[in-house]
C-alpha cells in the first residue's frame, strides 16, 4: 500500500464503512452523503477563504480597470499600482488557489474510495476496530443501484452544477467600467463565463453517466453543499448572493 492510500484513501474508506454500519438499514447512499458532508465541513474554512477572495476580486475589478487605463503604456507601473491596490483592499489574488490545492488530493482519494467501495476485496483495508459488514449493499433508498451509472443522478448533478456556476458569475462588464478601454476585455471574459455556464453542466452529465452512481451521488452532494456555502459567504460579504443576469 502506497503512502497516498495509507494517509488518505484507507482512512476515508474506513470512515465510509463505519458510517455504513452505523446507519439503520445499511444504506450506502446515505453513508456517501454523510461522508461527503463531513469532508466538506472540514474543508469549510479553506473554501470560505477561496470564495471570499473570488468575491473581493470581482468587487475591485472597476478599480483595476481604472489602473489599466491610467498605466496602459507602462506595464511596470501598472504592476506596482495593482500590488498597492491589493494591499489597500487586503486582497490576495492567489488566495483562491491554495484551498483548491489542499482539496485536490482529498478529492482524488474520495474518487478512489467510491470507485472501489463495492468491491468485496476493498474490505481488506478496514482497520481492526471498524466492524466488517461482510458485504456492502449497493442500493440507495432501496432501489437506486450505486454500482452502475445513473443518468438521473448525472442529470441532477448537471442541474446543480449550472446553478453553482451561475452564482459565481459576475455582471460583465461592470457598469463602472462599461465604455472604457478595459470593457472589451471584460466583455470577452463575460462571453467565456457564459460559455462555461453551459459547458460545465453538460460535461458533468457526460462524465456522470460514465461513472458509478455512487460517484454521481457524491458530486450531487458536493455541489448542493457548495451552493449553500456560496450563498452564506456572499450574503456575509455583500448582503445578497451575487447571481449573474
Amino acid at each position: 500500500m502506497n503512502i497516498f492510500q495509507l494517509v488518505l484513501v484507507q482512512p476515508l474508506f474506513n470512515l465510509l464503512v463505519f458510517l455504513y454500519d452505523a446507519i439503520s438499514g445499511s444504506d450506502m447512499g446515505v453513508a456517501i452523503i454523510l461522508l461527503t458532508l463531513i469532508i466538506k465541513l472540514i474543508l469549510w474554512p479553506f473554501m470560505n477563504s477561496s470564495l471570499k477572495s473570488q468575491k473581493a476580486m470581482q468587487e475591485i475589478q472597476p478599480k483595476i480597470e481604472e489602473l489599466k487605463k491610467t498605466h496602459k503604456d507602462n506595464k511596470e507601473a501598472l504592476a506596482k499600482a495593482m500590488m498597492t491596490l491589493y494591499q489597500q483592499e487586503k486582497v490576495n489574488p492567489l488566495s483562491s488557489c491554495l484551498p483548491l490545492l489542499i482539496q485536490f488530493p482529498i478529492l482524488i482519494a474520495l474518487y478512489q474510495v467510491l470507485l472501489k467501495g463495492f468491491d468485496p476485496t476493498a474490505l481488506e483495508m478496514l482497520y481492526t476496530f471498524v466492524p466488517n459488514p461482510g458485504e456492502i449493499h449497493k442500493f440507495f433508498l432501496g432501489f437506486l443501484d450505486l454500482s452502475v451509472p445513473s443518468i438521473w443522478l448525472a442529470v441532477l448533478a448537471g442541474i446543480f452544477q449550472f446553478f453553482q456556476t451561475k452564482m459565481l458569475m459576475s455582471k460583465s462588464p461592470p457598469k463602472q467600467v462599461a465604455g472604457t478601454s478595459g470593457a472589451k476585455d471584460e466583455t470577452m471574459l463575460a462571453s467565456m463565463n457564459k460559455s462555461m455556464l453551459y459547458f460545465m453542466p453538460v460535461m458533468t452529465v457526460v462524465i456522470g453517466v460514465s461513472l458509478p452512481g455512487g460517484l454521481a451521488l457524491y458530486w450531487v452532494t458536493v455541489t448542493v453543499f457548495s451552493i449553500v456555502q456560496q450563498a452564506v459567504v456572499f450574503r456575509k460579504k455583500s448582503g445578497k448572493v451575487a447571481v449573474a443576469k
